[in-house]
């Protein structure tokens, strides 16, 4: 993931610049600069923030250059850290999570990441408040009418290369493409013009985990200097930018941006994540139009044979035990053939048992089936669904709520598809304990079990490849 040949250059040139060291403020210091970037804050009237891999450490995502960095165990000749859980589970830093309520408040206008774990859209920033330069793992763009698709799995592409789907716009149609670019790409007009414009207009830059060594991104955020802006740099190793900012604070992210939030008396937002997935049902009559040969899916709703990545496995059971065998459906695609008499009503009760990373281990689900009666459609404002499982889900502090958001009826072959949203994680954020804390004490609340794993299918490479777009 890096730019054209130009920059491939003036990359190789600076990555042996600046050390890897660590540095961090003392503790008295430190809380000043806290307190002197919070009222930097509260004045600001074009507040952008640039971030870069150091933000998500905290989620179980390494950086590059830090002692526990890929490229420096790659350089130490050390094998690379297993993942905790999948890249697809990773849960938002409080850095990530504060961006999102300083954004709410109206305070943060615009966000550049460098970063392609998808945790910045996850988390609830705008995407129209956001540029992601080096592309996003979990997103795919149609090429002709624009539109995007921001998943639950991780694309299987690098590169701006099409991908085994196609736009879902019935009068579109064209094959995706993935958005992460690889070493020759040049950064795209897309995410970079936006945000050249916000850097230009902005009064204060704050960067946030970034080495600010990736060229030409990391000239990005010296462009508010001309006109009159500041930039501030929270990193734990210098920087080359370092001389170009009215603040550098030394520290992890986490415990600087959470003693801002407490300095502006903004509370950090619980960070609730809600996954789709269908029930599809096919049906035909017989030749003789006495039985129906049915198969059962639990499916992915973002695209036809696309993977479930949340579910781990199916528990098929019946209401009426008579002449129904249960079925245990452990690998995907989860589906069951099944003959019934035509005129047969029964009930399914599917128990979805979750993967790692989920905060509930599984779902009940009960499916009535008449195939005599007609299937009532319907379609649900989902954002209204959304707002309500997340409210109920903070309101009890755990996950699992659940609610059907669609329901349809193909003709062709003749299907009845349900769409449901499941809360698969909730998750709050602590307070900092002053002066002792380090970035891994910034835990997450001990009664929900979150997604911290990281995705290892870009990090094997050379510094000169595709991992060098996430910093």
């Amino acid at each position: 993931m890096s730019l054209g040949y130009a920059e491939k250059l003036s990359f190789i040139e600076d990555v042996g610049n600046v050390g890897m060291t660590e540095h961090f403020d003392p503790s008295t210091i430190l809380r000043e600069k806290i307190e002197q970037l919070a009222i930097m804050i509260k004045k600001s009237k074009h507040l952008v923030v640039f971030t870069g891999a150091g933000i998500s450490t905290s989620c179980g995502i390494p950086d590059f250059r830090g002692p526990k960095g890929i490229w420096t165990l790659q350089r130490e000749g050390k094998a690379l850290p297993e993942a905790s859980l999948p890249f697809h589970r990773a849960v938002p830093s409080l850095t990530h999570m504060s961006l999102v309520e300083l954004e709410k408040a109206g305070i943060l206008k615009f966000v550049i990441s460098q970063n392609v774990d998808g945790l910045h859209l996850r988390s609830g920033i705008p995407r129209e408040k956001l540029s992601e330069l080096h592309g996003n793992s979990f997103m795919e763009t149609c090429p002709s009418c624009g539109a995007e698709y921001f998943r639950d799995f991780e694309v299987e592409t690098i590169g701006l290369k099409e991908t085994s789907r196609r736009c879902s716009d019935a009068k579109c149609g064209a094959r995706l493409k993935d958005t992460v670019l690889d070493w020759e790409d040049a950064l795209p007009p897309k995410e970079m013009n936006p945000a050249e414009k916000h850097c230009k207009q902005a009064d204060i830059v704050l960067c946030l985990g970034t080495s600010l060594q990736i060229t030409p991104a990391c000239n990005l955020p010296l462009k508010a200097l001309r006109g009159g802006g500041k930039v501030v740099i929270v990193n734990l190793q210098k920087t080359p930018k370092d001389k170009n900012a009215s603040l550098v604070i030394h520290g992890f992210s986490d415990k600087v941006i959470a003693g801002v939030m407490e300095h502006l008396n903004l509370r950090i937002p619980p960070f609730i994540r809600i996954d789709l997935f269908q029930i599809i049902v096919v049906h035909a009559l017989s030749n003789d139009k006495r039985y129906v040969n049915w198969t059962l899916q639990v499916a992915s709703s973002h695209a036809q044979k696309a993977a479930l990545p949340f579910i781990k496995s199916v528990e098929v059971s019946f209401s009426d035990k008579e002449g129904f065998k249960e079925a245990i459906l452990d690998k995907q695609p989860f589906r069951l053939k099944r003959r019934t008499a035509y005129n047969k009503t029964f009930e399914m009760v599917l128990n979805l048992n979750f993967g790692e990373g989920c905060g509930c281990s599984s779902l009940e689900v009960d499916v009535p089936i008449d195939f005599m009666s007609s299937t009532d459609c319907f379609n649900f404002d989902k954002d209204v669904i959304f707002q309500k499982l997340r409210d109920k889900a903070v309101f009890e502090s755990k996950c699992g709520q659940n609610a059907v958001i669609e329901r349809k009826t193909i003709l062709s072959p003749r299907s009845d598809i349900t769409t449901y949203a499941i809360v698969t994680n909730v998750v709050h954020y602590s307070k900092p304990v002053p002066d002792s804390l380090t970035n891994c004490d910034l835990k997450k609340r001990k009664d929900i079990m979150i997604g911290t794993g990281s995705s290892w299918k870009r990090s094997k490479v050379s510094k000169g490849k595709s991992i060098s777009k996430k910093e």
